[in-house]
Order: C-alpha cells, then structure tokens, then sequence
C-alpha cells in the first residue's frame, strides 16, 4: 500500500516557504502577477539559489530565494521552491520529522494562493500546477509517514488539478513533469506490484516508455522540474535495467553537484553494477571519507552502499580478505542501524562473512549468518537461494569433520 500512495503523490514538484511577517507585509496588496514558470528574468534570478539547493547548500538557498517572497507575496512560487529546499533536507533520510510541519506549512500556503489564483482565472494551467505539485508532495510526506488516509485524500486532489494543468508543453514542458512520473509509475507499480493491480483500475492507464520520454524532455528542456526530472530518471534507469545510462546521468550531477549525497551514491552504485570496480571502489571510498567527516547528507544509507562495494571489491579483486571481512561488517552494522536488514547488500555481506567462516571451519558462526539470511522475508533473492545451498554444503562438511574426529580417536 505504501508503493500505490507514494505513485498517487510523486506527481508533481516541489514546495516553498516564507516569513509570515514578510507575507503580512504585502497582505493587502492584490497585484497578481498571470504566468512566472516561464519568466526568464525570474528564472536567472534564481538559477544561483536553486544550484545551491541541490549542493545541498541550504541555507544559502533558502536566503536566495527569499526575493521572490517578498517580490510576489500573492503567487505560490516563493512559497512551492523554499518548500522544495526543506524537502530536499529529508532526501538523504526521510525518516527525519522535524521538517515536517514546516514543509505541510508551506505547501498549505502555497495551496492557497495557487486556489486564488485559479478561481480568478478558470484556464491558469500554472496555478494547477502548483495546486498538483503541492498536494503531491504533503501527500508523499503523508505516505512516508504511512498516514494512509491523509495521503489518499491528498493523492487524489493532486491527480484532480494535474489534469488541470495540461497544457502546450512545446511552450511549457514543466507542465508534463507530473504526466511523465504518473505514466511511468502507474505502469511500473501494475507490473511489480500485482496486489495493487485491482486499484489501479481506478486510473487511467499508464505508459512506461511515454512517461520516460516524457522526463527526459522535462529533464533536458524544463527549468524548475529539470532537476527533479533527473532526480527520479536516475532511479527509474537503475530499476528498468538501464545502467550506463544510470552511470552516465548520475557522474553528470555528481559532477554539477558534488556535496549531494544522492546523486553521489547513485554514481558509486551504478559505477558498481557495470562492473567499472575501480570507479565503484573511489566513489565508495568518498562516501565513507564523508560520513567519518560528519558530511551534511552522508548518513548510514550511503554508508550500506559504500561498505559493501569495498567488501566485494576488497574480496574479490583486492584479494585482501581482511579488508573484504572488514567492510562487510561495516555494511552490516550500518543497515542495523536504519532498519535495513531486508536490503539486499545487507544479505549478500552476511552471506560473505558465512563463507568466510565456513572457509576458516567456523561452522557455527557460517551457521548463524546462513540461518539469519534464511529467516528472512527476501525468498526470492540470491542471496536467499544461495544461503539454503551453502546450509547444505555445511551439513556435509560438519557430518565429514565428525567422521574425521571419529577416526582420530580410535
């Protein structure tokens, strides 16, 4: 259930926020400026604060946008992207709730205003816009929360005002961005999820390649969704099994934005599947050196990628056992820590360590590791399969050893 609420609010964009003593300033003033998503004077303004954000720069941020609050209190778009940079302090680990208020904050004003703006013009595609984009995320927050009828509710009116704001893409392609996640993810979720299946006959029909084109466009040509677009393109590639594009977009924003730890750990992830080992092994290395550091963003998450990849790079290409034994230790301390233990770089690095230790004798300990991966709810991993053989081999090997004891003692 969590998957189908997290579809019905990934529609959209961001969030925004603002002073209430600056807002309450310009209360009265009613000047509402018709169209800002193509502004290029705004767009150039706010290129600096919006580069800042996905450095994951804040605060300096945070303060540049800010102009755009006071320069027009009565239009959601101060409010939708200063929400964005509070939304982005959740990415790294979006079990922290103290941002939580605050972004439900903003987003509820920036309903309002977009609501104002569209009861004074019945055709402004962009106030749905912002109307899809801010129910959309308080919905996502909801489902990360698992508060399931808040995010319900909030689902469906983002889907209500998303198609509101269809409009001439060719002008405005940030007005496709909600069309290109819905068409991918209500497919994809149909396909994975087939319990979901029955509900999502309340829908309409999704198109996995259209709604990939359809990002890549918002991800080339649009300018407040580009990044976002890219955001969710890098985890759609890595799932569909197209990792060198994976590898190519993630290096790309690892480059423009070298202090973001998702971009960061994506490169090292994708670096890794492709077998591109001693690229995998440096963007490892980084995302341990910044986690030592205190890094903001680089928390036990990053740390599970980054321990594994050097497990496996130390096993199998170092030939450095100790330093293999190690990191998947570290891996494996790092998914205890945020609940992590189904993941599947948790599993493959207790399987290691049970090898090991069935290598060097240590039945026992081989047993625990292969019991632990077995116990488990992942039946279909490799991981799993591969535990219910090794318990075999281990059997044999324990019934030869107490023959041997047998024959020693006679």
């Amino acid at each position: 259930m969590k998957i189908l609420f997290r579809l019905l609010v990934l529609l959209s964009l961001p969030v925004l926020q603002a002073s209430a003593q600056i807002y309450d300033v310009f209360e009265k003033e009613k000047e509402r400026p018709a169209r800002l998503l193509t502004d290029r004077a705004i767009q150039i303004e706010t290129t600096a604060a919006i580069d800042y954000m996905y450095n994951f720069n804040f605060y300096e941020s945070e303060r540049e946008f800010k102009w755009l609050l006071v320069k027009y209190p009565h239009h959601p778009i101060g409010f939708f992207l200063v929400g964005l940079n509070y939304w982005w302090r959740l990415v790294p680990d979006t079990g922290v709730k103290k941002y939580d208020d605050v972004i439900h904050g903003y987003m509820d004003k920036s309903i309002d205003l977009a609501d104002d703006l569209l009861k004074e013009d019945k055709g402004n595609n962009e106030a749905a816009f912002f109307l899809a984009a801010s129910y959309a995320f308080k919905g996502r927050l909801y489902a990360e929360r698992e508060n399931w009828v808040r995010a319900a509710w909030a689902g469906k009116q983002s889907l209500k005002y998303l198609e509101l704001s269809r409009g001439d893409d060719s002008i405005n392609p940030e007005l496709i961005f909600g069309d290109g996640l819905y068409n991918f993810y209500s497919k994809w979720i149909s396909e994975n999820y087939k319990s979901l299946k029955p509900l999502l006959t309340f829908f309409k029909k999704g198109d996995k390649d259209l709604g990939i084109t359809q990002l890549e466009n918002v991800s080339r040509n649009a300018f407040y969704t580009r990044m976002e677009a890219r955001y969710f393109l890098v985890q759609i590639y890595a799932m569909e099994g197209q990792h060198s594009k994976a590898r190519e977009l993630s290096n790309q924003m690892h480059v423009l934005y070298p202090n973001n730890s998702f971009f960061h750990r994506y490169a090292a992830r994708s670096s890794f599947v492709l077998g591109r080992m001693r690229e995998a092994e440096t963007y490892a290395k980084e995302l341990l050196d910044n986690i030592a550091a205190n890094k903001y963003g680089y928390t036990a998450n990053e740390g599970r990628y980054g321990a594994y990849i050097l497990g496996y790079v130390n096993q199998n290409y170092n030939k450095d056992i100790g330093a293999a034994k190690f990191y998947y230790q570290k891996c494996t301390e790092f998914a205890q820590s945020n609940d992590s233990e189904e993941s599947g770089y948790y599993l493959g690095s207790q399987l290691a360590l049970g090898d090991f230790a069935m290598d060097e004798g240590d039945f026992l300990t081989a047993a625990r590791k292969y019991k632990l991966i077995i116990d488990t709810k992942q039946k279909k991993s490799a991981s799993y399969k591969t535990a219910k053989e090794r318990i075999k081999t281990l059997k044999k090997k324990i019934t030869e050893a107490k023959k041997k004891r047998k024959l020693r003692n006679r």
